[in-house]
């Protein structure tokens, strides 16, 4: 299979209004080793530099940073530099997938059967919850007998369609429920709307956070920063096991999507998190840059600006 080579530069900073004295955050920001996903180098660095900074690997086997800064800083930059090789997935056939009553019923509790980890992704989390609203929503893409993936897709469809990208219209605390009453919001809301309306069904899903190349208008070079970090989903099916879904951008993830880790939400792999003493109010900037590469510049040391 063809691979596809990036680099990703993704670079966040905090500036504060007034001096924190002490802080520790957490950081999701190394793509996860996959069978499709091979990470060749990374940098990841903190300014000022912390006093402590850990590794270690989540529930859901994320990768984890942690770290702590004891000095006094008005600023905070975080940046986590990846040269990273996609392969195409194998392509999805949808009406190939079991039905999607044989997926639920594989994931209620039996006595002494054991249900796999999908079962964990089958119930409500804290950013996802599982109303009968999004149930109702969901069904006119379930009828009965239709294969899981069929239904599942066409779901994505309906998101998409019906649903309007508004960077203004939520915020990370903004309940599902109003982005489906008001059908308005960012790719972080339309996963969440899908996974609910997967798991109000009795189905698994799982949140997925990555990064997604972006295609400027023909004749325009690619602008540095110009990306952002991306979230989509992956529902289980029981003879194809997780197939990811972008309902934002309408389509089956290929190579262009990267993925940094998944868990239940957003709350269990957001990028970067923390508590701080001190500081008051802040301002938050986050630039993100996946930028395609040839062979040749594998050789080439992170911190070298690259051309896009």
């Amino acid at each position: 299979m063809t691979a596809a080579f990036y680099r990703i530069d993704h670079e966040t900073r905090y500036r504060y209004a007034s001096r924190v004295s002490t802080s520790q955050h957490v950081a999701y920001l190394r793509p996860r080793a996959l069978a499709r996903q091979r990470v060749h180098r990374q940098e990841i660095s903190v300014d000022p530099p912390p006093a402590r900074w850990t590794r270690r690997t989540d529930y859901f086997g994320n990768a984890v940073d942690q770290f702590t800064l004891l000095q006094p800083h008005t600023e905070l930059t975080v940046r986590a530099e990846t040269l990273v090789e996609v392969i195409a997935a194998p392509p999805a056939e949808p009406g190939r997938s079991a039905p999607w009553e044989e997926a639920r019923d594989a994931l209620v509790y039996r006595q002494g059967v054991f249900a796999g980890e999908a079962a964990e992704y089958a119930f409500a989390s804290p950013f996802v919850a599982v109303d009968p609203e999004m149930a109702d929503f969901a069904r006119p893409s379930f009828p009965p007998g239709r294969p899981l993936l069929a239904a599942a897709i066409e779901l994505m469809h309906r998101i998409h369609t019906e649903f309007r990208y508004d960077p203004e219209a939520t915020t990370i605390t903004t309940p599902i429920s109003r982005v489906l009453a008001e059908r308005r919001g960012v790719c972080q809301d339309f996963a969440h709307v899908q996974i609910a309306c997967l798991r109000a069904l009795g189905l698994a899903a799982r949140y997925v956070s990555g990064y997604l190349l972006t295609t400027p208008p023909p004749g325009q070079p690619r602008l540095q920063g110009a990306d952002a970090s991306h979230a989509w989903l992956a529902v289980h099916c029981p003879r194809s096991g997780w197939v990811e879904l972008d309902p934002t951008n309408d389509l089956v993830p290929d190579r262009q999507h990267i993925a940094l880790g998944w868990a239940r939400d957003y709350g269990d792999v957001t990028p970067l998190r923390g508590v701080i003493l001190g500081g008051a109010r802040h301002t938050l900037s986050v630039g993100v840059s996946v930028v395609p590469l040839a062979g040749d510049a594998w050789d080439r040391p992170l911190a070298e600006p690259l051309a896009s």
